[in-house]
């Protein structure tokens, strides 16, 4: 079969994970025989470098026209000095919103050979962590009305957080729909006791619950989320939050799976055209040092597969690869705990070996 991809692979590592991801597609290609088309477009402050924008016309139109999207990362401290709307990340947003990306969603799932990784105690780590986080991207205080004003004590600057009833239960619907394929538990994540918006999240969300009996739901503040997550994760299924609470507990999430470098996410609409990405940043720090993990792209190219694509097989495939790979021992440098370590390259090739030899 033939399908479209965008490729963007934006700043820091973000080339060298995209180049990996593009390498295990490869391997898909040669063992399932079918052709992905890939091209490459700019996007974050290597668009700004080449167009001086964050986020092109071409390239919007190139994900638009696409069967799906894969995105290394954007930012990094040599934009850090722009104006908020030419900033990296503001091409990463424009396109959310370009594609009509409501939903994120962001596996954190400790691998059994990646116990020791984990900074929870072995006790706990040996319960599991298997949680699906559903974050609502399109709305909240990162879209809200923004600006500086004076105010009693002079100039402030003002974030508004808005959420209308309609984008509430859109993403509170997809989250009861993945429980209910799951363990049938839905934790929604607010700050009701302080928020208005989150009193109507929580009013929102269980008028939805009531579609969906056999799916257990509760509520918890946000902050006790986050105590709850480094207490005891495995007490959770699916987290459905708002959009800043949902950056935040997932990145918290990652860390206790072992790595930031180990989580894939996917964003998508009303279509299920998806962008797919790894949930770090664009780590400008180790870039072009062959240190970069590759596995949260890898498994998002498989989320790719499996979603948009609808290729089960071969997504499965690839995570099957990346649990072999482990299993032989194979560490980059963020889940190696002192031991020997192998590079971003080094770590492809085994992927991609792996699935050739199944």
């Amino acid at each position: 079969m033939d399908f479209n991809i965008t490729l963007l692979p934006g700043d820091g590592v973000g080339p060298e994970i995209i180049d990996s991801a593009v390498a295990v597609l490869a391997a898909i290609e040669q063992k399932f025989g079918h052709n992905f088309h890939m091209h490459r477009m700019n996007i974050g402050g290597s668009a700004i470098d080449s167009t001086g924008v964050p986020l092109p016309k071409d390239t919007l139109e190139d994900c638009k026209a696409a069967d799906a999207v894969l995105l290394g990362a954007v930012g990094g401290p040599k934009w850090d000095g722009l104006a908020a709307h030419l900033k990296p990340e503001k091409g990463l947003l424009s396109l959310r919103s370009g594609l009509g990306l409501f939903a994120n969603l962001r596996p954190a799932v400790l691998h059994s050979e990646l116990l020791s990784a984990s900074p929870l105690n072995q006790s706990l780590a040996k319960k599991g962590v298997d949680i699906m986080i559903v974050r609502e991207l399109t709305g909240g205080i990162y879209f809200g009305e923004r600006g500086y004003r004076d105010g009693a004590l002079g100039q402030e600057a003002y974030d508004t957080e808005v959420y209308s009833i309609n984008e509430i239960e859109r993403i509170a619907k997809i989250a009861f729909e993945i429980a209910s394929t799951r363990g049938k538990h839905v934790t929604s994540v607010d700050k009701a006791n302080v928020l208005e918006t989150s009193r109507l999240w929580r009013a929102t969300v269980n008028r939805v619950a009531k579609s969906y009996p056999s799916v257990k739901v509760e509520h918890m503040l946000v902050d006790n989320c986050a105590m709850q997550l480094v207490k005891d994760p495995s007490q959770f299924d699916v987290i459905l939050t708002t959009n800043m609470f949902g950056d935040i507990i997932s990145d918290e999430a990652a860390a206790i799976t072992g790595s930031i470098g180990m989580l894939p996410s996917s964003s998508l609409g009303a279509n299920n055209k998806g962008l797919y990405e790894p949930i770090h940043g664009s780590a400008p720090d180790i870039a072009g040092r062959d240190e970069v993990n590759p596995i949260a792209t890898i498994l998002a190219s498989a989320m790719m597969l499996s979603t948009s694509l609808k290729l089960f097989d071969e997504a499965m495939a690839i995570e099957n690869a990346v649990h072999r790979v482990l299993a032989k021992g194979f560490r980059t440098k963020d889940i190696a705990c002192g031991k020997k370590s192998v590079g971003c390259a080094r770590m492809t090739e085994e992927i991609a070996l792996a699935i050739l030899n199944m």
